[in-house]
């Protein structure tokens, strides 16, 4: 089994979702159908609309419903990188530039606030307090997570704590929130719903650790959502760096604050030859791993073993993709 075997299975839903997102970024403003539909269009694996129609189709939600909420979550994660990419002063993502480089930031921010706006419409339409309860709660913490990464940004004696609770507000949040959102919808008993929510959370976090060791490994800048070498350009301290930081000899020390603090991307191959040589990228993945191992866990209430099986791989692809 290999994703696109399991996105073809998915293709009619995959499809429904596609023309619903096209349906609701139809406005009367040209510079929003134009940013947002450039972003949505852009290549991506699309892994959360994608796992919002298998966990719909395990728990037989209705297709309206649980395409509605494929659009939201979709809405909700565009907008952020949208926002990212402006904080990030990024030009790239995955190989296409980004919207503050074509429009400026005026309107990479401006169109995120829309698709933010009309993602919490589109809840309306739900009419189920406890989704708008817990997308809301989510998108608070999907912004504490941005700041508290602007925190952590040149300090190089994060910890791995820290690290992963950045993460798990900033990305593991939306992965969390579409898989308690899909319970709900289906009306599953408590045990269910926090276990389908753990499991959200956990590949979620697995996927940032995954993206973060892209920074890397990656060949090219296409094989990534961002250019190589961003995280050193912004100052951001992820898992790679943190396991080089505290297994180097005192000398890569100072270089290593040298280079981070200073943001000498020049001197990438130097940080890069350094993780490679503390083991930090190996490090990185077997903590990956335990994420994917803890989300296996999540899956025993499920009763459905090929949608089990579907949602395993999907948490072994999270770690082990190479995009």
């Amino acid at each position: 089994m290999d994703y696109n075997t399991i996105s073809n299975s998915m293709k009619t839903e995959i499809e429904a979702i596609k023309a619903l997102i096209l349906s609701y970024l139809e406005s009367d403003i040209e510079l929003i159908e134009k940013v947002s539909n450039y972003i949505i269009s852009a290549p991506s694996k699309k892994i959360r609309p994608l796992l919002v129609a298998i966990i719909g189709n395990c728990l037989n939600l209705k297709k309206e419903k649980s395409y509605k909420l494929a659009v939201i979550i979709e809405f909700i994660h565009t907008a952020t990188l949208l926002h990212d990419d402006v904080v990030d002063l990024s030009g790239k993502r995955r190989g296409k530039d980004t919207v503050n480089k074509v429009w400026g930031n005026e309107a990479s921010v401006l169109v995120g606030d829309f698709l933010y706006s009309r993602a919490f419409e589109i809840m309306v339409e739900l009419d189920n307090m406890e989704i708008m309860r817990i997308l809301s709660h989510a998108t608070n913490t999907i912004a504490k997570g941005e700041v508290l990464q602007l925190e952590c940004v040149d300090k190089v004696d994060t910890n791995v704590d820290q690290y992963i609770k950045v993460i798990q507000y900033k990305t593991a949040t939306l992965f969390e929130a579409l898989c308690e959102c899909s319970a709900v919808l289906a009306n599953c008993n408590d045990e269910d719903r926090k276990n389908l929510a753990m499991y959200g959370r956990n590949i979620g976090i697995a996927f940032q650790i995954a993206d973060d060791i892209l920074d890397y490994t990656a060949d090219t800048n296409n094989q990534i959502g961002k250019n190589i070498g961003d995280d050193l350009s912004g100052g951001k301290i992820t898992l790679p760096f943190i396991y080089a930081f505290n297994n180097c000899n005192e000398k890569q020390k100072i270089t290593l604050k040298d280079i981070i603090q200073k943001r000498k991307i020049k001197d990438f191959i130097i940080l890069k030859d350094i993780i490679f040589e503390t083991d930090s990228v190996k490090l990185s993945g077997d903590k990956a791993q335990e994420f994917v191992n803890l989300a296996k866990n999540n899956l025993k209430v499920v009763e459905d073993r090929e949608v089990a099986s579907l949602l395993n791989y999907l948490a072994d692809f999270s770690v082990h993709r190479k995009r």
